[in-house]
């Protein structure tokens, strides 16, 4: 008889010392912030070492073609990652306005 108040119990068991982690989005939003500081760092290094490569070519036509394949990469690599924030933005933002609209 006492078994199904048990059962239906939800016991939230949190660490003393941590904080309790009771949904993943602010986890995920912590990721996705975290993963934007190290792109931006990439792509800041990027642009700086085809810089460098520019500064240093002094006029042969081989060393400029090396720095202008860095800076091609690198926009590339710019271009990638803003269509990847692009699409996690795009489908979170579908799927919570797919869990608001259970009410309609």
């Amino acid at each position: 008889m006492i078994s199904p108040l048990i059962i239906s119990a939800q016991v939230q068991s949190c660490p003393v010392s941590g904080p309790c982690i009771t949904d993943l989005t602010p986890l995920i939003h912590s990721i996705e912030l975290a993963a934007g500081l190290v792109f931006g760092g990439v792509t800041v290094i990027c642009f700086l070492i085809a810089g460098v490569l520019f500064l240093t070519a002094n006029g042969e036509p081989e060393k400029i073609k090396q720095a202008r394949s860095a800076l091609y990469w690198g926009v590339a690599g710019v271009v990638v990652g803003i269509l990847a924030f692009s699409i996690i933005a795009i489908v979170s933002g579908v799927l919570t306005s797919g869990s608001q609209n259970t009410n309609i």
